[in-house]
Formats: C-alpha cells, structure tokens, sequence
C-alpha cells in the first residue's frame, strides 16, 4: 500500500513538472512577439516565492527570463528592480549564484544604451560589497568595468588612478587577461587626453600581455580597433585601415553591430583620407558591410567619397552641413573629416591662384564661394606654411603671387669641385711621400 501511494505521489509531481513545463514553453513562445505579456507571466512565477529559500528551477529560469526580456524592451529600472528583489534571498543562495545573477545583470543592463549613469552606481554597490566578502577577483573584475565607464564619462584622473591600483595589484597576481584589459582601457584614457605617446606604450603593452595568453574574439577586435585609431591620428591611414578591418571581422562574427558599424566608418574614413575613395562603395558592399549599408552615417561617407573624388567643396562642405548632429557625435570622424576638408580648400585655393601672379581676393572668394575674410585668413596661412610663395596686398585687396625660384646650383657646385680638388692634392700628396720613401 505504502508502495503505491509513493508510485502515485511520484506520477503527480511528474505530472506537475510536465504541466509546467508546457506553459513555461508557451510563455517563453512570446517573448520575441509579446514581450510585455512574457514579462507578466514570468513575474507570476516569481511572486509569492519565499525570501529564505533558494530559487526553485522554474523561478530561477524566469528570473533570467526576465533579465533578457527587461534588456530587449531597455527597462533598466525593472532590471535593476530585479536585483534588488533577488538579493534579499542572497543569504539563501550559493556564492556562485549569486555571482551569476549579478554578472547577468550586469551585462545585460550594459546593452541597454544611455545607463552608463545606472552601470557605474551598481559597479560601486557591489565593488563595496565584495570588499566585505574579500571577493577580491570579482572585485576586480568589476573595479576594471567601473574604470572603462569613467573613463567613457570623461572622469579621467579617477579613471587612471583606479588603473593604476589595479595594475599594481594584477602584476603580483600575473592575471595577463584581466592586465590586457586594464592596458586597453588605459589606453583609450591617454587617447581621449591627447597624449598619443602613452596610448601607444601602454596598447602596446596589452599587446604584449595579449601574445603571452589566449584572448577571445572580441577583445582581440577591440585591440585591433585602438590600434587601428592611433595609426590614423598619426596619419598612417593604410595600416590603420588593416588593423580596422581585422577589428570589424571580429565583432560582426560575435554579433557586436555596434562596435563593427564603429568599424566599418573608421575603414571608409581611411580609404577616404589615403585619397582611395573610389574603394568605398565596393567595401559597403562587401559581406561583412550589407548589413550596415542602411545607416546614415555609412550614407553620408559613401556621398562625401564623391565629393572629394571630384574635388567639389561646395559639395563636401553641404554635406558636413547636412549631417554635423551625426558626424559630431564621433571625435574621430569630426577631426579627419575636418581636416579633409582643409585639404580640399587648400587644393582648391591653389588651382584658382595657379594661373594669375595677381589677383583680387574678392574673386577668389566668389569662385569658390567663400568669404573673402575666409579666403584672406586661409590665403595668409597657406602662405606662412609656404604652400605656396606670395604676399596680400592689403591695401589694394589683391594676392600677389610669386614664382617659383629657378634652383641655383652655384654654391652646391663650387663646393663639390672644391672637394673634388682636395682629393686630388691629398692624391698627389701621398704618391710624392711614397716616391720619396723610395
């Protein structure tokens, strides 16, 4: 009788797991075309559970439901929320659960955008809390992504001096990947503070960390992407161009659209300032690039590509007009472009003075349809750059241009046969000691 009574308590739990089973696959059948009905369904899971006991299977797989579901519709106050709720059960859980649950959210709340605010006060809340538990690498970890959201922010000197700390403390531990990153960060920092030297020591020493150890896709990408940016602040645009498309490669292959989009800019911004601009469209093109083809930005390069191939600045400037709210938003892209577009004045300053020794500024100005106080300023630095030889007149407004000297050889020549007949006494000097010893 006990026998079958236990056989029959076992068919009903089974039949329970099954039943629940079913409509958490119903509920989970939603997510993607009813999130904010999953959502509520999930929730009731949750409800009513005890705050001293762990999690059953089904709560626990609804919890992380809900992280997913909460990043896919950006509601980080009901992620955040979550985590709150979790924790009061924290003394009921193992530590590694606990360290799932907080990584998850985590990471989920960073894809969420504009919460760098939210990230950094929960890297804070529980930097202090693994300190109390002397959770010294998760404290780390997170102390390391409270030190990239600084400096993302433009808190440098806290970003650095956290940098530096850690540094000192990963050294003794030898931790090579959680080093590679700190390296990285800090040289993003050195980068955004225009110190271009140490940026380039200190990626240079994540890449010396990185060689040493295996490190994953993405963060190779991002190596290959700060490396790709400093070559291109030191104008050197055909490696930077390299170094962007390995970059790209990678977060297409791990799904980052961000990062690779980032990417994919930055590559046809090379090709654009190498003077290559008939490439781009053949990249937008390419495998990798489609998916990205639709974004304004990429729209904006390929037309301003045009432009510069057929040396049109009336184009090139409408189109930075057009789109100064994007391009602004990118430092790189503002600065390149910015120069590109000097370049082309200039380029187009010269062809308009080339055939004239005297000309009115005023014309000038009209044919390529400027200020004349513009051109007079950009006529006046090109002439102390030595672009080209001349003076402005500013009396009667005119540009008085020069000729090129015919180079005179005189000097170069007279000091050459000087040398020359140096050598031949010094010659005849040693044969007539010779004839003399002899």
């Amino acid at each position: 009788a006990v026998g079958c009574i236990g056989r029959k308590m076992a068919d009903v739990t089974m039949g329970d797991e099954l039943i629940k089973e079913q409509q958490f696959e119903v509920i989970e059948g939603i997510m993607d075309t009813d999130p904010k009905g999953a959502i509520s369904k999930f929730r009731e899971i949750l409800k009513g559970r005890a705050v001293d006991q762990p999690l059953d299977v089904w709560q626990e797989r609804a919890a992380f439901r809900l992280m997913k579901l909460y990043a896919q519709v950006e509601d980080a106050g009901s992620l955040l929320a979550l985590l709150q709720d979790l924790r009061k059960s924290f003394d009921a859980f193992t530590k590694s659960k606990r360290e799932s649950y907080i990584k998850t959210i985590y990471d989920k709340l960073a894809l969420i955008p504009n919460t760098d605010a939210e990230q950094i006060a929960m890297c804070e809340e529980y930097i202090e809390m693994f300190k109390g538990e002397k959770r010294n690498i998760l404290r780390q970890k997170f102390e390391t992504k409270l030190a990239s959201l600084l400096s993302k922010k433009g808190e440098y000197p806290r970003a650095l001096q956290l940098l530096s700390s850690l540094q000192t403390e990963l050294k003794k531990l030898d931790d090579k990947l959680l080093l590679v990153e700190l390296f990285l960060i800090e040289s993003r920092t050195h980068h955004a503070l225009n110190n271009l030297a140490k940026a380039k020591s200190t990626l240079t020493a994540a890449r010396s960390n990185a060689n040493s150890i295996y490190v994953g896709v993405q963060l190779q990408a991002e190596i290959d992407m700060q490396s790709g940016i400093l070559n291109a602040e030191e104008k050197d645009f055909r490696t930077s161009f390299s170094y962007f498309l390995e970059a790209h490669e990678g977060f297409v292959s791990k799904d980052d659209h961000v990062n690779g989009l980032a990417c994919l800019k930055y590559m046809l911004l090379s090709k654009i300032m190498n003077g290559q601009g008939e490439e781009v469209h053949a990249i937008v093109n390419a495998k990798n690039s489609l998916r990205f083809a639709d974004d304004e930005v990429i729209g904006c390069l390929k037309e301003i590509a045009d432009a510069y191939k057929i040396s049109s600045l009336s184009k090139f400037s409408k189109i930075l007009e057009r789109n100064e709210n994007l391009i602004s938003q990118d430092v790189l892209l503002k600065t390149h472009l910015s120069d590109l577009k000097n370049d082309l004045l200039e380029k187009n300053l010269i062809r308009i003075i080339e055939p004239y020794s005297r000309v009115d500024v005023d014309r000038v100005a009209q044919l390529i349809k400027m200020s004349e106080q513009e051109v007079q300023s950009k006529l006046s630095q090109m002439i102390l750059d030595k672009k080209f030889r001349g003076i402005l007149d500013q009396g009667s407004g005119e540009l008085i241009v020069f000729e090129d000297p015919i180079p005179d050889s005189t000097y170069e020549d007279s000091l050459t046969t000087i040398q020359n007949m140096g050598h031949v006494v010094n010659n005849l000097i040693r044969r007539a000691r010779h004839l003399q010893a002899q």
